[in-house]
């Protein structure tokens, strides 16, 4: 549910993907295979349309800076650091201002702290409100929409809104410098462990030591270890903030998923690839000009083409009859899914998208780190907080099991689960489940969304959607689901064990 059910990534010019989620700026993954499954016929006939290809257009942002006199870590003075958090992305701040909030030692480390986050956010409003920061909402949405096809709409009585990218962060700076956190621009390099404490090497020559490192650097990380092999799912979407002329979406309402074809009655070579991998269009209105529009692969494996998108959007938009004027942003978004969690423990702490927390299913994540982040600083704070000063692998140990214990780790398994089945779902099958699950108790689609349900919880959902789908949709599940509930159930006792 691309930028439906995950933040959106806009990156700068020079890179490529949004794995940037909480501050690499590496541009990875690009080594993936990708599915290529139509021919460049189809896009000669897109860039004869009258509408013309806004793919030609160039973005019009440029970077953007905050005004903070941030305080610096001095490496000369040797003074030792309890937590040393690399990144300062929405992770690393969320991380550092709560674990500072203890009387904590804290230093990011990050080559540019100021920059503004190169993301853009989309959350339910309750998630926000939930954790008292609905003020860093800078427009939000009343309803939101789903197009299952051309005859059949669901509307969705939960308010949707943006993240201020601006508002979070400068909240979360002026936390971190009241609690006292301090400031190291550079790049770091390499690990060290030793018993009781772990040094970073950074690119300026300099080494800084702590008690605990976390990582916050983003997908891309390799500092965090996993001991299985990385076999995610991958959602991609191309995505634009824009100025046209006119657009058809009410202003009320954000678009969440649009699944209708019709756009591509006269491209057969796209409309045969959609058929079986399936895009849908995201958009958030902000007036009757200003517009977000995103086309997206919810997941895929391997990764559908980029190009591919790109091609299915400029269809699309010239359907809508969306002419677009000028891009203020645009964004490659490519998010790993699902795969195996981080080696649980290990001397390296993950906190954002390097430490398992996107959602499987959905490749949602700010919302939920932001609310993770305190839960993981307490584990850290009842050793390093502590008078008995608790390090080594028993500081390992407690802070990744606060981050990860057994209940959450098998529900994690269960949306695993349901990103293995939506892998394997077509187009048609792709609107047959989402038209039975927005038809779900809203209890249960607001808490699968917002990764709020139990394990118990979560087998009721799989019941309850099983007794409101088509036979078609009951079909598929019975036919594609068995290998992926064998695997869930194997991993299930693996984490019980």
């Amino acid at each position: 549910m691309a930028t439906l059910f995950r933040p959106f990534s806009p990156p700068p010019p020079a890179k490529s993907s949004q794995f940037n989620f909480s501050d690499s700026s590496n541009p990875p993954f690009s080594f993936l295979k990708t599915h290529h499954p139509s021919s460049r016929k189809s896009f000669s006939k897109i860039q004869s349309s009258k509408f013309g290809n806004f793919l030609d257009l160039k973005p019009e942002s440029k970077p953007e800076f905050f005004d903070f006199d941030l305080p610096k870590f001095d490496p000369s003075s040797r003074s030792r650091l309890d937590v040393i958090i690399i990144g300062t992305g929405p992770a690393g701040l969320r991380l550092a201002e709560q674990v500072s909030s203890y009387g904590i030692k804290v230093c990011c480390v990050d080559p540019s702290p100021l920059s503004m986050w190169p993301n853009n956010y989309g959350v339910w409003v309750d998630e926000f409100e939930s954790l008292n920061l609905e003020n860093c909402l800078d427009k939000t949405w009343p309803m939101a929409c789903v197009h299952v096809d051309d005859n059949k709409t669901k509307y969705l009585d939960r308010p949707y809104g943006r993240v201020s990218r601006k508002k979070l962060k400068t909240l979360l700076l002026e936390r971190c410098l009241s609690n006292g956190v301090q400031f190291h621009r550079a790049k770091v390099w390499k690990i060290e462990h030793q018993e009781f404490e772990s040094s970073i090497l950074c690119d300026d020559g300099n080494e800084l030591k702590a008690s605990l490192v976390v990582d916050a650097s983003g997908f891309a990380s390799s500092f965090t270890e996993y001991e299985k092999p990385r076999n995610h799912g991958y959602q991609i979407a191309h995505g634009i903030l824009a100025e046209v002329e006119e657009h058809p979406f009410d202003l009320d309402k954000m678009l969440l998923m649009d699944w209708r074809d019709s756009h591509l009655g006269n491209e057969p070579y796209l409309r045969t690839s959609n058929s079986k991998f399936p895009t849908f269009l995201y958009a958030m209105p902000f007036d009757s000009n200003l517009v977000f529009l995103e086309e997206t692969s919810l997941v895929s494996r391997p990764v559908l083409s980029y190009m591919e998108v790109k091609k299915r959007m400029v269809a699309r938009l010239r359907h809508l009859g969306i002419r677009v004027k000028r891009i203020i942003e645009d964004e490659k978004c490519l998010i790993p899914m699902g795969g195996p969690l981080p080696r649980i423990p290990q001397s390296v702490m993950a906190i954002g998208g390097t430490s398992g927390i996107v959602h499987p299913s959905t490749g949602y994540m700010v919302a939920r780190t932001m609310a993770l982040a305190p839960i993981l600083a307490e584990a850290i704070a009842e050793c390093l907080g502590s008078t008995r000063m608790i390090r080594g692998q028993p500081l390992y140990h407690k802070a990744w099991n606060g981050l990860w214990p057994i209940e959450r780790r098998c529900v994690r398994e269960f949306y695993s689960f349901g990103m293995e089945t939506l892998l394997k779902l077509d187009l048609d099958g792709s609107r047959r489940f989402f038209d039975a699950f927005f038809d779900l108790d809203p209890y249960y689609w607001h808490g699968f969304l917002s990764s709020r349900l139990s394990l118990r919880e979560l087998a009721l959902l799989s019941l309850s959607l099983f007794g409101r789908a088509s036979s078609p949709s009951r079909f598929d599940i019975v036919t594609k689901c068995p290998l992926p509930l064998v695997k869930l159930m194997g991993n299930l006792a693996l984490e019980a064990a």
